[in-house]
């Protein structure tokens, strides 16, 4: 029997916002197998992953997604920063920079190189990445500041204010 998924869906979202993920998979174990392969319980599955820092699980959905929905930007992104958050920096930068071409446009795509090549020990090429995010979206300069990927960057991004 299939059910009406958008108030599942809604559901599950709201328990992710709220950090109840026990009850957003309640949700999400409501819908068929097949339901489960939409794309917008796909991308839930992968947050809901993401939340719970289950980054070998969210990667196990996202790489083949990478393959097969290669234009688009957020799972490169985010197939990126599970590996980063697996201690496999370099293949997280190499998954970044495998991405789409569009995502040049986006901050996030700058500021997550950067915190990979500071992490592989390359601050000049950093400074670059994060030079670019900033010309496209001046408020991660505070993250940045926050960030310990970017610590030994710090007194560098002091002074570039």
């Amino acid at each position: 029997m299939s059910i009406d998924i958008q108030p599942v869906i809604e559901a599950a979202q709201g328990y992710v916002l709220l950090g109840m993920y026990r009850e957003a998979w309640q949700e999400v174990h409501k819908l068929t197998l097949q339901e489960q392969l939409l794309p917008a319980v796909i991308d839930l599955r992968i947050a809901l992953h993401m939340q719970e820092k289950h980054w070998k699980e969210a990667l196990e959905i996202l790489e083949p997604l990478c393959q097969v929905v290669p234009d688009r930007d957020d799972y490169f992104v985010h197939a990126a920063f599970c590996l980063h958050e697996m201690n496999r920096t370099k293949e997280a930068r190499d998954k970044l920079l495998s991405g789409p071409d569009t995502l040049v446009r986006q901050p996030l795509f700058h500021y997550n190189l950067a915190c990979y090549e500071t992490r592989l020990g390359k601050p000049d090429l950093a400074k670059v990445s994060l030079e670019r995010c900033f010309k496209l979206d001046e408020s991660f300069r505070e993250i940045a500041l926050k960030d310990e990927d970017l610590k030994e960057l710090k007194s560098w991004l002091i002074s570039d204010n």
